[in-house]
């Protein structure tokens, strides 16, 4: 090795068989405390402090860079175990240049009872050297460490380089094996590897792997390593040479690379802003902090209004409302904080105020002072937090997307004893603006979720009754959340003639385009039952209102993209007779009612299937069916049926099934029949609507014929004036005869025979006269020089309500009064 050390080269540190000259080198003792106990003029000399100024002072104040303590107690520590420590260091000149220094540590000794550290430095500085080669320089100056083992893996030469890398002396290496010196460097798999190459002959390249040094004893760097054989004349092998390049930044780059794109698939995995939160605290504990924390802005929690302050909102209040979401921590229970989830928070790190969650920068503190005059009269909690668990570290970064703010996340260090640095702050910053994207996300989906929620809530009916017709029960279970809500809707009208309209309807879609569109439905069926029509004609008008929708949310496309086309819906409407015990129904694309006897017998009614409502140009069938009293008809929505094997007829057989138990309330039944039926949510609304029924007796319904002849009136009206005394009415028995009177005399006149009257006492009591006329009577305001016109308006006044419905045979004029 010394025959390449001829010639003349720039040189930047003492060769490697050069060996330091207590006589001219810079010597000083220094205690364990850090305190100047000797100075020789060597130092004097190098640095330009007479022995007064140094001998009783720190050595810190020598330094030309802030004192790192976590490496001085990792270098004192090796010391101590009789081992040296080398390494190039920046000091401070008396004149105030700066200085590099080659400084050597030797092994501990006492000077009678202290510790004491003696310390040699020569000065770095070109100087020319002659009879070295270019290789010489190469192999020394090198930025990568090399070393030459002997077969026995012995050190034999190594490069200043190397001997900075692992912070042992050269002279300590020499002869000695790496497993022997550094254990901390997975010394036992290099040397393997080191083995596999004298073995083999074959090179090994570029291993990368991870390791602490005594050079800096507290970090964690990367190295990259190559080794091959060293060959002589004969081609035998007589060694293994092997190079060491650190590597730290380009493999932690590699790492927060990895770490962010981890994070992409970690955080934001549910629509859920508090889930959200806890996922980036749980993904960061313990990768990169020891202890982090989520506060998010109140208004991103609420339901109201627009959910979040934006940065162009105007001022803001001095102190920000915020509330704990997430949090994770290395100590179980996170005893660090003193606040838990849901608990309302304002912190800020002090100085800073509300500005900082606008348009406020990341926030590093790399050294954590509980004494701060701020921290303790801003944050008194924290700072007694600080001390009793070893804070020492923060990083708070302000979360913001879409010019929204949204809240603050704080990292903090403090059983990892590195600090903080500037790369780890653009981290954090990826880290949080990725958890801000999905955090905005869920709370717009939230907000649209709840609006949809709500009107869909608002739209259907929260009571149904029946009347004495019908015993009713229903159950709506809402989609699964991340499929939006649906457009099922059902309902229970009230009829004429103690009659009961019975509805259930599924909008095509999901989200607040389908509740709104479910709304209008429910609300033309209403207003259309109303109206007496019968099922088929309802349903023709509600197929147009459906293709009138469809025009407008089409056209509505042609100026916003993304507005979803109104596709259509699916319907059945029946009408249950309790004086016939006859239900009348017809379906537009919908599922068949299911019909269950008092016997149990389940069937589902073959009904004419109708197309869906919006395609028009179709008609609507009815089908009529009798049902016996106590029968059950029950109403579904697919939903109900479809099971995860989507298979309808299997699903209709199980419902059958389900419905047939006897002797079960009617709501515990519709309940448990959706329970048992979808066990688990489903991306599609259910709704089942069950209907008892029950049947007039002959004892409240009278009826009578009336011949077309004005004399009858008098007798038609003194038969209903003493069936209405004989169901103990009497106090409607006037009232009665008057309506009675009006409307058989305006048939005998203005209609055609036969005519007919009935008497129904259910909940009211209904008086109902039919005629073959198909001509609609029409309420007139008589004045006052009118000899006629005033037998509706009378009618009007003395009943509860009055109208007229159409049958296949004519029409029917009825009239209801409540009973007392």
């Amino acid at each position: 090795m010394d025959s390449v050390r001829k010639g003349s080269d720039v040189r930047t540190s003492p060769g490697p068989r050069e060996l330091f000259d207590a006589s001219t080198d810079a010597a000083a003792v220094v205690s364990a405390d850090g305190i100047v106990v000797g100075w020789t003029r060597g130092a004097e000399e190098l640095l330009g402090y007479p022995a007064p100024e140094v001998v009783g002072g720190s050595a810190a104040r020598l330094l030309a860079v802030p004192g790192d303590p976590v490496r001085v107690t990792g270098v004192a520590e090796r010391c101590r175990t009789g081992m040296g420590w080398s390494g190039l260091i920046p000091v401070r000149h008396r004149d105030g240049r700066r200085i590099e220094v080659d400084l050597r540590v030797s092994a501990s000794f006492r000077i009678g009872g202290d510790e004491c550290f003696l310390l040699s430095a020569r000065e770095q500085k070109p100087q020319w050297t002659m009879g070295e080669s270019v290789l010489d320089g190469f192999l020394t100056r090198s930025p990568v460490g090399m070393a030459v083992m002997d077969t026995q893996l012995r050190y034999v030469w190594l490069n200043d380089t190397l001997e900075r890398f692992g912070g042992v002396p050269r002279e300590q290496r020499l002869g000695r094996r790496l497993s022997e010196l550094l254990p901390g460097l997975q010394a036992d798999t290099l040397e393997g590897l080191m083995r596999k190459v004298l073995a083999t002959g074959v090179p090994v390249t570029d291993y990368e792997y991870v390791g602490w040094s005594w050079a800096d004893p507290h970090r964690q760097h990367a190295y990259s390593t190559s080794f091959f054989p060293l060959v002589d004349a004969d081609n035998s092998v007589t060694g293994v040479c092997y190079m060491v390049l650190d590597v730290t930044e380009r493999w932690n780059a590699r790492q927060l690379l990895s770490l962010v794109n981890e994070a992409g698939t970690s955080i934001g995995r549910t629509l859920d802003v508090m889930r959200t939160a806890q996922e980036l605290a749980d993904f960061v504990v313990p990768r990169f902090a020891d202890f982090v924390v989520v506060d998010l802005l109140e208004p991103v929690l609420s339901t109201e209004g627009h959910g979040a302050w934006l940065t162009d909102a105007g001022p803001a209040p001095a102190k920000p409302l915020m509330r704990r979401a997430g949090m994770s921590s290395v100590r179980e229970g996170c005893p660090e904080a003193v606040a838990r989830i849901g608990d309302r928070v304002d912190f800020l790190p002090p100085p800073h105020d509300v500005n900082l969650l606008i348009s406020g920068e990341p926030i590093l503190i790399p050294v954590l002072d509980p004494s701060d005059a701020l921290w303790v009269a801003e944050q008194p909690a924290r700072t007694a937090s600080i001390r009793e668990f070893g804070l020492h570290s923060l990083i708070s970064v302000p979360m913001r997307a879409r010019n929204t703010a949204l809240g603050l996340t704080t990292f903090v260090r403090s059983l990892n004893p590195v600090s903080f640095q500037p790369d780890d702050v653009l981290l954090a910053c990826e880290l949080v603006a990725r958890a801000a994207l999905c955090v905005d996300n869920a709370r717009r989906y939230t907000r649209e979720h709840t609006a949809a929620v709500t009107l869909q809530r608002s739209l259907l009916p929260h009571a149904l009754s029946g009347g004495t017709a019908l015993d009713v029960a229903f159950y709506y279970l809402p989609a699964d959340p991340t499929g939006g809500v649906g457009g099922d809707w059902f309902d229970v009208i009230p009829l004429s003639g103690a009659r009961v309209g019975l509805v259930v309807g599924d909008v095509v879609g999901h989200g607040i385009t389908a509740a709104a569109a479910m709304g209008r439905l429910r609300t033309a069926v209403q207003t259309l039952a109303d109206m007496e029509m019968p099922p088929d004609e309802l349903l023709a008008h509600l197929d147009d209102l459906v293709l009138r929708l469809s025009e407008e949310r089409t056209s509505d496309e042609a100026d916003n993209q993304s507005t979803s086309a109104f596709l259509g819906a699916t319907c059945l409407y029946a009408v249950y007779d309790p004086a016939t015990r006859r239900c009348t129904m017809a379906r537009a694309g919908h599922l068949p009612p299911v019909v269950v006897a008092p016997d149990g017998h389940v069937s589902f009614p073959e009904l004419p299937a109708g197309p869906p409502l919006g395609l028009g140009g179709m008609a609507f069938e009815t089908t009529e069916i009798e049902l016996a009293e106590n029968s059950l008809l029950g109403l579904f929505t697919d939903g109900l049926v479809e099971g995860v094997d989507r298979d309808m007829e299997l699903g209709m057989s199980r419902l059958g099934a389900v419905l047939a138990q006897p002797d079960l309330n009617l709501g515990t039944l519709c309940s448990s029949a959706v329970q048992q039926l979808v066990p688990v949510s489903q991306p599609d609304d259910v709704a089942l609507l069950l209907a008892r029924t029950h049947a007039l007796g002959a004892d409240q319904v009278a009826s009578w014929d009336v011949p077309v002849n004005p004399a009858a009136v008098a007798d038609v009206r003194a038969r209903a004036t003493r069936r209405v005394e004989a169901w103990g009415l009497g106090e409607l028995a006037m009232t009665t005869e008057l309506i009675v009177s009006e409307l058989v005399t305006n048939a005998i006149r203005y209609a055609a025979p036969p005519i007919r009257l009935r008497l129904l006492r259910d909940s009211r009591l209904t008086c109902e006269v039919a005629d073959a006329s198909s001509t609609a009577p029409r309420l007139r305001h008589a004045r006052s020089m009118d000899e006629g016109g005033r037998g509706l308006f009378l009618v009007a006044q003395l009943a509860h309500r009055w109208g007229a419905r159409f049958s296949a045979d004519g029409k029917i004029i009825w009239a209801e009064q409540e009973i007392p």
